[in-house]
């Protein structure tokens, strides 16, 4: 998905209210720019993790409710861990600390190159250029190939069970970082390095 891209086509539902407040955010950023000449920039992550994540059993996101559900399982012994969905949809994944230094890289831009990634004045222009940014790796991965990930970095050996009967969502959710990458910047931390960082925070006494 490209920065362009936004709005123009439908909502995934079971996304939707979230997606929308994100979009209000893009657009008061815009608003702002268009009517006092400020220069706000959306930096728009990916799925992000990292240390200091809400491991709650059923209100968290799906790297630290898996990492969870893979540690208990393992403490437990059992011979089976169960993943909501059908393990195809794709997703990518941003570690924190990563986030953090876009963001640090956007605010040290020199200001011609800060200034072209502000997009245009659509009433001027005719153009859809919001003020917006991707923050991403540029990669996903299958949600099964993250619970297998996953169970390597825990140390889990039993099975995987997908539970089909649970909403895939979104089938996939991939950013195109292009603009990032021009600028000079590009995420450090692969998938397993970052998950074994927030495995060894979870697990810390």
């Amino acid at each position: 998905m490209r920065e362009r891209d936004l709005l123009t086509g439908p909502l995934e539902p079971t996304n939707r209210p979230y997606a929308l407040a994100k979009i209000a955010g893009v657009e008061m950023c815009w608003s702002y720019n268009r009517q006092y000449g400020t220069k706000y920039l959306a930096a728009m992550p990916t799925n992000l993790y990292g240390p200091g994540d809400n491991y709650h059993p059923t209100n968290s996101h799906v790297i630290p409710a898996l990492l969870r559900k893979f540690h208990e399982a393992k403490a437990a012994g059992a011979p089976q861990v169960t993943v909501w969905c059908t393990g195809t949809p794709r997703r990518e994944f941003l570690f924190s600390d990563d986030m953090a230094d876009a963001c640090v890289f956007l605010m040290n831009l020199p200001d011609d190159r800060y200034t072209a990634l502000l997009g245009s004045d659509e009433s001027v222009t005719g153009r859809f250029e919001p003020p917006l940014v991707n923050i991403g790796v540029g990669e996903d991965v299958t949600i099964a190939d993250l619970a297998t990930l996953i169970a390597k970095v825990v140390g889990f050996e039993g099975r995987i069970v997908y539970d089909t009967s649970k909403p895939d969502g979104t089938p996939r959710k991939l950013m195109d970082v292009g603009l990032m990458t021009a600028a000079g910047w590009q995420a450090r931390t692969s998938l397993e390095d970052g998950l074994r960082v927030v495995y060894a925070e979870f697990t810390r006494p």
